[in-house]
């Protein structure tokens, strides 16, 4: 069966980090072929993160698998003159430097695209290229900080912290999947290339959705913590966690008057909650003191029974509900096992199966397939071969640690 619906892509990358490698990553998986371009003198320093006894990086491998690694001195004429032959041949290239990086080193947008003008050129940076910080560099977590994901997730009274999951990096990554993508089709279709910017602040400002418009049209931040009230009066909504009586917590969410009488009735509720004077969920839409009122009443209905069993009877009255698990229990989940969208890969070197990410896809044609990471300058030599690059040539090369 075909490997992936991107055969035949060739993307060239000079990208570290996160946001600047997965979306090749992904690419990988659908079958491109993707060249990164590391150091000859030790590659990308995220070989050398969070690197596990008798394993390897869960960074690299994470962010890296699947695609082949060339080294290239940048610094050097020979070394330039190798990446812009590669970038002959290529669809996409992608860079994700601090601004101004790329044109010193020889891959700027203006000087690749006068050797291939159908190249999709993608440039990832912290903030965006025209504010006032542009010029600085960028994490996830001043993305985040910036964004608003430390308030979306924040605790009244307690201070806003920035997540451990790099969600800015990723979901900036996604991004530039996509738009990567599109333009490519664009470039097929009409031969014209073109560069694409973003910014891990940008995803983060996308991410936050239609949060952010009511907060904008609202000129007013949202009410946080236990439970996120949506909607109005008339048609209320809410998404609310609880702990059972073992502090095992869960989550339900529900929009409009039906479902609230529905979720209250399924778990036996609906008589307290009746007593209490909140039959109707509109009179928590702007009113403080009656929302903390109703979820300490929720909490204290829950504290009485098990997540199971309250999971189970939410879902049989048709209310989304779910346990809340933690990361080791999501990557258990028995959906996120039988969807794939966690698998186990050999790894030969270590002499086992390890398990990793899966795919968020399924095609029926053309399936993904996950990979491993390479090792530093695994590919040198059958990439340069396939550039017009002799054995001798080669040798030469890396002799002069060109490659």
């Amino acid at each position: 069966m075909p490997h992936g619906p991107l055969q035949g892509v060739k993307v060239v990358s000079c990208s570290t980090a996160q946001a600047g490698t997965v979306p090749y990553m992904l690419m990988a998986d659908l079958g491109a072929d993707v060249i990164k371009i590391e150091t000859p003198d030790g590659g990308d320093s995220a070989r050398r993160m969070t690197v596990l006894p008798g394993m390897a990086s869960t960074f690299f491998e994470t962010n890296n698998r699947g695609v082949k690694s060339v080294t290239l001195n940048l610094k050097t004429p020979e070394g330039r003159a190798i990446l812009h032959k590669l970038v002959e041949r290529a669809d996409i290239f992608g860079q994700n430097f601090r601004p101004g990086a790329a044109e010193k080193n020889g891959f700027g947008y203006e000087e690749l695209k006068k050797i291939n003008p159908k190249l999709v050129y993608v440039s990832i940076s912290g903030y965006g290229t025209k504010g006032p910080n542009g010029h600085l560099p960028g994490t996830d977590s001043m993305a985040q900080a910036l964004g608003g994901i430390a308030e979306a997730y924040s605790t009244p009274g307690l201070p806003m912290r920035t997540g451990i999951a790099s969600v800015a990096d990723e979901s900036c990554a996604m991004l530039a999947f996509g738009g990567a993508l599109a333009a490519l089709t664009h470039a097929r279709a009409t031969g014209q290339g073109q560069k694409i910017e973003l910014s891990l602040l940008g995803a983060v400002i996308r991410l936050m959705g239609w949060t952010f418009t009511t907060t904008m049209w609202r000129d007013k931040n949202p009410v946080t913590g236990q439970a996120r009230i949506t909607g109005t009066p008339a048609r209320p909504g809410i998404s609310a966690s609880f702990n059972d009586k073992d502090g095992k917590p869960l989550v339900f969410q529900l929009t409009g008057p039906e479902s609230w009488a529905d979720a209250m009735k399924g778990l036996g509720f609906h008589k307290r909650i009746k007593e209490a004077g909140f039959e109707n969920l509109g009179v928590i839409i702007d009113n403080d003191a009656k929302r903390i009122e109703l979820l300490a009443l929720l909490d204290s209905l829950f504290a009485t029974g098990t997540r199971d069993v309250w999971v189970k009877k939410l879902r049989d009255a048709d209310v989304v509900s779910a346990p809340i698990n933690t990361l080791l229990e999501a990557s258990n989940d028995p959906d996120v096992i039988a969807n794939g969208y966690v698998t186990h890969v050999d790894y030969p070197k270590l002499g086992k199966k390890l398990k990793v990410h899966g795919t968020p896809w399924q095609f029926s044609e053309t399936p993904a397939k996950p990979g491993i990471a390479p090792d530093l300058g695994e590919h040198n030599e059958s990439a340069l071969l396939e550039i017009g690059y002799t054995k001798e040539q080669i040798a030469d090369l890396r002799a002069r640690k060109i490659i």
